[in-house]
């Protein structure tokens, strides 16, 4: 036969688009639109309803950006002969794609229910009631701007409230009551579905071929004009095509409906709140029509939103839930960032988000759904095991730039051993439609074939929400056997991990984090916010331990809710999107603000506690909240602090000082730099030829994803900056300013209260644009690997490019500390607010190598925030020489939890709560049961990564202990006593939760 086969697609795929596609609706008649328009933030429905609205014609343009409007439609249900549905059909002036980025709806009915959302791939209402009557829908219209536009990163004003301008947005297109024509809609379907299976068959599968002539006989089947009384013929000749089985062999796809909700990104907070109410809403219309429908939706912060704006919307989710239909996941309070929160930020994103589930649901999520975050700490599989959990889900990692991921299944082994059964999606998306190119795609790039068959798909419209629609069930439910094609189940998380776990019973074997080799930026940008966090992390710290201590001492009333107020503050500005400094710029006024709240809130409680532990006196204690001695002051403990030993400074000839004490000797050049580091022994930590703190200047254009992205091609062009506008001494100290483009920074350089380390403090005025400010170390010492601390203990990395796994590792995290060494000698830099860091071989041929280390302070992208991390900012740094890990671990608590002084004491001596040996094991986090039992909660970890026998004594008496898990529920045998206190067996990098019952 004569070969038509590109003349038949293209007859078929215009059928498709035009033909049948604009025949799904017919009979329109326009509703009767009126608008108005809220000046100011979002309002309820009562308030809305009750004003006074205009005419609202289609053609009308609407919505300056993030401005409400709300229409009121009147009009007619129509009547709907067999074979049709009655529905309103509304276009607020969507484009064709990307619903959640673009302007949204919210449809109410007249006594305020809510129905369902409008989105731009869900534009459709059902309407009920006898043909005839009238009907009234409010429509609650948000004019969110696109922000992401093309994709092509282009500074934008739309990210602010104060420049995104007064322009309407929008053209409102139609309003109408209209017939949804079932057949012609099942036709589409039916068309949709072998059209994209078609177009991944081999070209010389028969299959494929058989497929094109069947699509060929329907779209002539169709008659133009006649759709709807030609559409069932055109069925049928489809039908066996549809019929056909799926090969026994074939990979077995879950189906799992989602819409990864972002709390916020290229919107504000406020705009997510409504976004879930409008997802939620279209997954409830949903269920009302197909009874096999599984939603799955993560974040218990979400949910608590919806039971605060939509109690009736909340009370239908929660009947689903019930019945097992729409299904709670991760167990979290969002979908957090991994690599910048502390441990127990972690933990309590599980404790607050399984209790959520738990108080209002009845149900436990036992899977971590982390599809989208920026990479995975190696802390986090003992976390998710520890809170109850059994499961790992991730897709992110798709999105490597140069490795990928060899499992799909697999144990995920994190740093202390505990491992977790995981599951990376091989359909590489969070946001499937279920298309046939979907899914061949997820069966062609399954890794582990032979082994296992089963995967899971996460399908719905994410993001900006929408979750799934009814053509992506159309899909799914066709695809559950047919031929050629991947088969299609509509499932849950549990319910595929359940059969994943009995059909793999050995996966293989990832240890250690699961670092994303793309978006490094975000371990730097929006400092303002990171420094935010972690404060706010060291004042629950705090706040949580003299609150504790002053309820066993003196029984002061705990600060339940205040706590928990912070806590969830703090736990939202973990999504990773905020903290991570990757959403526009109202959402960083929003988190700078909260983070402003929660300190004064926090400060308060800690005042409130020490006073009452302090009484009133003619004395002076000061407060350790660290887990390790500080100023002479034992952990957790508080007393008279000893005197520091500040540092001896002397001017040297020819130029430049010497800072030195019985520990080191630091010499700094005129230009401010470090040109020699001695320790008492000798040792020289500074690489001859290469001064160390030494700020550089890099240039920030990464190809894509601005405050994301730092790519390796800018790390070649430093500037250094050796030229001060001053140098300054006094008070032991010394004081360098710089300026700089249009910055200004200066750096006060002194040692430790112990004078065992350099302490640098570095305020920065910045105004550039597209720079990366580093600060560089070159020390000499030859160190294959680097420490650096992530959540309960540390991780090893290469210094080296061997492999391309190592090379795309230019970029890295790490907490409040970072070690470099040889056996025997070592050099630490401790941080109170940074996280980015590249450590990396440094030298030539000729005089040797050492190691650099370099801290990441400050960038300055231009999308999605124009003005991102313009202002002043402070930094904190301790440069330890002859350190060992143990020393880098101190200076860390020390800079983040520096003592504080209470005068007019009635004591001079107050011991702490628990005492806990040796000083390897610590102390995370002291606090009052959840339970409000008044029993005290103790979180231990061991930090070193060594098998260690630790003794606890209470420091008050106790009737038991018992070791939990992280919801504080009995876990494992109870501690062995030992006279009065506990024996505690850790195993490296182990964390315990022991609860002590006074």
């Amino acid at each position: 036969m004569h070969q038509d086969r590109e003349l038949t697609e293209r007859r078929i795929a215009r059928f498709l688009a035009q033909r049948l596609t604009s025949s799904i609706w017919t009979a329109p008649v326009p509703l009767r639109a009126e608008a108005w328009d809220c000046p100011g933030e979002p309002v309820s429905f009562a308030e809305a309803a009750a004003q006074d609205y205009r005419p609202f014609a289609p053609g009308s343009p609407w919505g300056k950006p993030w401005q409400t409007t709300w229409l009121r439609l009147t009009g007619s249900i129509p009547a709907a002969p067999d074979g049709f549905t009655a529905e309103a059909v509304i276009d607020l002036g969507f484009s064709t794609d990307m619903p959640g980025f673009q302007a949204e709806g919210l449809v109410y009915s007249v006594d305020g229910t809510v129905l369902k959302a409008l989105e731009s791939t869900n534009m459709a209402v059902p309407l009920t009631g006898p043909a005839g009557s009238e009907v009234t829908l409010y429509v609650e219209a948000a004019a969110t701007p696109n922000v992401i536009g093309s994709f092509s990163f282009l500074p934008t004003p739309l990210g602010d409230r104060e420049t995104a301008g007064t322009d309407p947005l929008y053209l409102f297109r139609r309003a109408d009551a209209a017939l949804l024509d079932r057949q012609v809609w099942n036709l589409a379907q039916d068309v949709a579905v072998l059209w994209g299976l078609m177009h991944e068959l081999p070209m010389e599968s028969p299959r494929r071929h058989n497929l094109l002539r069947a699509l060929e006989q329907a779209a002539n089947a169709v008659v133009p004009g006649d759709v709807h009384n030609s559409a069932e013929a055109a069925r049928r000749i489809l039908e066996p095509a549809l019929s056909a089985p799926a090969a026994a062999s074939a990979h077995l796809l879950h189906a799992v409906g989602h819409a990864h909700i972002d709390s916020a990104w290229l919107w504000p907070v406020r705009e997510t709140r409504r976004k879930v109410a409008r997802t939620f809403a279209n997954v409830l219309a949903l269920m009302e029509t197909d009874p096999d429908f599984v939603f799955t939706a993560s974040s218990a912060q979400q949910y608590a939103w919806l039971k605060e704006d939509h109690p009736q919307l909340f009370a239908r989710v929660a009947e689903r839930v019930a019945e097992g239909r729409f299904v709670p996941a991760g167990g979290m309070w969002v979908e957090a960032d991994t690599n910048l929160p502390s441990g127990e930020s972690l933990v309590r994103q599980f404790t607050f988000g399984k209790r959520f589930f738990m108080e209002n649901f009845g149900v436990e999520p036992l899977d971590a759904w982390l599809p989208d975050s920026f990479g995975y700490s190696g802390a986090l599989p003992q976390i998710v095991r520890s809170a109850g959990s059994r499961w790992f889900l991730t897709q992110k990692l798709s999105w490597n730039e140069s490795d990928v991921m060899p499992h799909h299944t697999f144990l995920w082994e994190g740093i202390d051993g505990t491992r977790v059964f995981t599951h990376f999606p091989p359909v590489d998306t969070y946001n499937s439609a279920l298309t046939g190119q979907e899914l061949a795609r997820a069966e062609r790039q399954f890794r582990d074939k032979g082994a296992t068959n089963l995967s899971l798909v996460p399908y719905g419209w994410g993001d900006g929400g929408g979750g799934p629609t009814r053509e992506m069930l159309a899909a799914a439910h066709r695809t559950a056997s047919l031929e050629g094609s991947p088969r299609v189940q509509l499932s849950s998380p549990r319910t595929f991990f359940e059969e994943a776990e009995a059909d793999y019973a050995e996966p293989p074997v990832w240890s250690g984090e699961m670092y994303l080799q793309f978006h490094r930026g975000t371990y730097t940008s929006q400092a303002r916010t990171k420094r935010g966090n972690r404060r706010s992390e060291s004042l629950l710290r705090e706040a949580e331990l003299w609150a504790a201590t002053s309820a066993v001492r003196t029984a002061a009333p705990y600060p339940y809710e205040e706590l928990e107020e912070a806590w969830k503050t703090v736990l939202l500005g973990q999504f990773h999107d905020i903290l991570p400094g990757s959403s526009i710029a109202w959402v960083y006024q929003d988190a700078e603000q909260a983070y402003e709240r929660t300190e004064a809130s926090l400060e308060t409680i800690i005042d409130r506690a020490q006073r009452a532990l302090a009484g009133d006196g003619n004395g002076t204690l000061v407060f350790n909240a660290a887990p390790i001695p500080l100023q002479g002051v034992d952990p957790l403990g508080a007393s008279a602090a000893l005197p520091a030993a500040p540092g001896r400074l002397a001017e040297l000839d020819g130029g430049g000082w010497e800072l030195s004490s019985e520990y080191l000797s630091l010499r700094i050049d005129p230009s401010g730099v470090m040109t020699s580091l001695r320790t008492a022994q000798g040792r020289e930590l500074v690489l001859p030829g290469h001064p160390a703190n030494v700020f550089q200047l890099f240039r920030d254009t990464p190809n894509q994803w601005d405050a994301w992205d730092i790519d390796a091609a800018d790390r070649r062009s430093a500037a250094a900056l050796l030229v001060p506008d001053s140098m300054d001494s006094g008070d032991g100290s010394l004081t360098a300013t710089y300026s700089f483009g249009a910055s200004r920074l200066q750096e006060r350089i002194s040692l430790s209260p112990d004078g065992r380390s350099v302490d640098l403090a570095v305020t920065v005025d910045w105004h550039e644009k597209q720079k990366l400010l580093k600060l560089a170390f070159p020390v000499g010492v030859l160190a294959d690997r680097a420490a650096s601390e992530i959540q309960f203990g540390h991780i090893q990395r290469p210094t080296h490019a061997n492999t391309s796994w190592d090379h795309a590792r230019f970029e890295t995290p790490a907490h409040r500390w970072v070690h470099v060494g040889e056996d025997g000698v070592g050099i630490s830099l401790a941080n109170d607010s940074t996280y980015g860091y590249d450590i990396t071989r440094i030298g030539n041929r000729d005089a040797g190598t050492g190691t650099l280390v370099r801290a990441s302070l400050l960038r300055a992208p231009l999308f999605p925030d124009p003005g991102a991390d313009q202002g002043e900012h402070m930094f904190r740094f301790s440069l330890r020489p002859d350190a060992a890990v143990s020393d880098a671990v101190a200076d860390g608590y020390r800079l983040n939890l520096p003592p504080r002084k209470v005068s007019g004491a009635a004591f001079t001596q107050m011991p702490p709560v628990a005492s806990l040996s040796p000083a390897g094991v610590l102390i995370e986090a002291v606090k009052l049961a959840d339970d409000r039992s008044g029993d005290v909660v103790l979180r231990l970890y061991e930090s070193l990564g060594r098998h260690t026998a630790a003794f606890l004594a209470p420091g008050f008496e106790v009737r038991g202990a018992a070791l939990t898990d992280l919801l504080e529920r009995p876990a494992g045998e109870d501690p062995v006593r030992d006279g009065r206190g506990y024996v505690l067996d850790f195993r490296p990098f182990e964390v315990k939760t022991l609860r002590l019952s006074r």
